[in-house]
């Protein structure tokens, strides 16, 4: 059998209209989370509750009006050189209740890889060409059993209790080592002629998924799995175990480009993207330079001190840093407002091009960082678009709060790999998630034990 039809053959289900309980499932089309030498993957589990009311109309690339029997928001199409990406918005805690999947978030950089006719480009999410930097990642994406293909995800390192680490990728670019470098996708917009943009997200998961089966043994692509309802007790869940938040998404929604309110990110740390002002000279034998003088933009353009970044840096990594700011040196500061003395160090200004990651406990009143951490340059984003990011909170409507307090257990399966060596990346990886799931799952059968026990002092 083709490797078209066999992916005609094993189309997941669709998600039945019926609601028979208010628990939410595990929803995740059959994948791998595969690792160096084996497949290591969340298995799994078969259904999930669909939301009530019309889908979401396709947008961008997608196809509209398709007649009544077609599939919706898969119109042949020839494959984009390049889609802008979809984006999360920053929200204080995950939304409740049915129609939401939730994802561990990656700490890496998003790439769209794209495959035709056994070669691949890796694009980052502003379009620029990073094949180079990831020749591995490259050679696995192109190696998948498609004619054509674009999929959305992650490239990042797994270290060995099984997060990804974004300084840890950081390392590899600059020649560390490579093997335990994965791309974790998350989405399929294109599919040997199909335009998928307009199609629900459970339905382009399960054609990924799909997909992805047929994907060599010990690939360095993996399935980033996801799971149903929970948000909040998956949110906290991963929390504890250090992870850098949960994405949650509608799980009926289209894919549309740029940020909206389909896709949610929910952190467990603070963490913003600055911009590179300036620079300190280096004291008290630090090699380098003393800190980074940073800021974020306002909706108007103008650039604003958002305080100064010592910590986070290796030697190495100071020296690198000063001999890419040097050539960038200007007279005058980039920032609106007069930057206070640092401690009698003098202080060089640069054109404002670099984009920093940083990590801070919280924002002061004044609008400048607390305690930032250095995390890594993030290359993949223009300085231009760096604002400072602010949590929104997501309405709590009569519908979500019942659906929040009535949501019980998660089950999730996971699937040991059979192979040895490196698939122990893929298994950290996969058990972690696994943990997430299980301490999800425990809380919220406390939580459902005590709306119970309520509901029943009241009927006596």
């Amino acid at each position: 059998m083709g490797w078209k039809n066999g992916m005609e053959a094993r189309k997941a289900p669709r998600l039945s209209k019926k609601r028979s309980a208010p628990a939410a499932k595990t929803v995740a089309a059959k994948g791998r989370a595969a690792a160096a030498a084996a497949a290591a993957a969340a298995a799994a589990a078969a259904a999930a509750k669909k939301s009530s009311g019309k889908r979401a109309p396709p947008k961008g690339n997608g196809p509209e009006g398709k007649e009544k029997g077609k599939e919706k928001g898969r119109g042949k199409a020839s494959l984009p050189a390049w889609v802008a990406p979809q984006l999360a918005t920053l929200v204080s805690h995950p939304p409740a209740g049915p129609g939401w999947v939730h994802e561990i978030k990656i700490d890496g950089y998003r790439i769209l890889a794209r495959v035709e006719r056994g070669s691949a480009r890796l694009l980052s999410r502003s379009g620029r060409d990073w094949t180079a930097q990831f020749p591995a990642i490259a050679a696995a994406v192109a190696a998948l059993p498609v004619e054509t293909a674009l999929l959305d995800g992650e490239v990042a390192v797994v270290l060995e209790d099984g997060r990804t680490s974004f300084q840890a990728l950081q390392g590899a670019l600059k020649g560390g080592p490579e093997a335990r470098m994965r791309y974790f996708a998350f989405d399929l917009l294109h599919l040997d002629g199909r335009d998928l943009m307009g199609a629900p997200l459970e339905e382009r998961k399960a054609a990924l998924g799909a997909t992805l089966e047929g994907a060599r043994k010990g690939s360095r692509v993996v399935l980033c799995d996801h799971l149903e309802g929970l948000g909040e007790e998956v949110r906290r869940q991963a929390c504890r175990l250090g992870l850098e938040g949960v994405v949650s998404k509608r799980i009926d929604a289209p894919y549309r480009s740029g940020r909206g309110g389909d896709w949610q990110k929910s952190k467990c740390s603070k963490r913003q993207e600055v911009v590179i002002g300036g620079f300190t000279d280096p004291e008290a034998g630090r090699v380098g330079l003393g800190s980074l003088l940073c800021g974020v933009h306002d909706a108007q353009g103008a650039l604003h001190f958002a305080g100064g970044v010592g910590t986070g840096f290796t030697g190495e990594v100071l020296r690198a840093l000063r001999k890419q700011l040097e050539p960038l040196e200007r007279e005058a500061s980039p920032f609106v407002e007069r930057v206070p003395s640092r401690g009698g160090r003098r202080m060089h200004w640069v054109e404002p091009v670099l984009v920093a990651e940083v990590e801070f406990t919280e924002w002061t009143e004044g609008g400048q960082m607390r305690h930032p951490s250095f995390q890594g340059l993030r290359e993949d984003k223009p300085a231009r678009e760096v604002v400072r990011e602010v949590p929104v909170v997501p309405p709590r409507g009569k519908a979500a709060a019942t659906a929040q307090a009535v949501t019980s257990v998660v089950k999730a399966r996971t699937r040991r790999a059979s192979a040895k060596g490196a698939e122990k990346t893929g298994e950290a990886h996969t058990a972690t998630r696994a943990r997430v799931t299980k301490a999800s799952a425990q809380g919220a059968a406390g939580k459902a034990a005590v709306v119970r026990a309520k509901r029943g002092r009241k009927t006596r």
